[in-house]
């Protein structure tokens, strides 16, 4: 895998990134819909990391956000390097719970609790692939 697709480390996926000038306010603050991206980003990098196919397809079936909670902490700034960290923290047949948290220097400002369902193309929950339980359980008894 390459370096763009960040690192596990422990229980944790940490993906390095920059503040672009496209991801902030008139201020230079990140606009607070683009946390979102950046956890979106941290996810699919690690669910490609741990080897499951993008996105998690099989048989038409794909990931779908179910619920995200977000808190905001503390502003990020153009040119700021930021880390997400991502951790599952939960799985059921057909949905799995994510921890998310956006530093920069070890400093959390923003922190994401995210339910992903694992869904037909009509939105119908199926059971999570078991590639991508496999690749997870490990990681739960951490």
């Amino acid at each position: 895998m390459s370096e763009r697709s960040g690192t596990m480390e422990g229980d944790a996926h940490r993906l390095a990134m920059r503040v672009y000038y496209e991801d902030t306010d008139s201020a230079g603050i990140v606009y607070y819909a683009n946390y979102l991206k950046f956890a979106e980003r941290g996810r699919t990098e690690m669910i490609r990391l741990l080897g499951v196919p993008h996105g998690g397809r099989e048989n038409g079936a794909g990931f779908a956000v179910r619920r995200c909670q977000v808190d905001y902490l503390r502003p990020a700034r153009l040119d700021d390097d930021i880390d997400v960290w991502t951790r599952v923290i939960a799985l059921s047949g057909a949905s799995a719970e994510l921890d998310q948290v956006v530093r920069r220097d070890g400093v959390d400002l923003a922190r994401l609790v995210v339910r992903l369902a694992y869904v037909t193309p009509a939105g119908k929950p199926v059971r999570l692939p078991e590639n991508f339980r496999a690749a997870v359980k490990p990681l739960l008894q951490s």
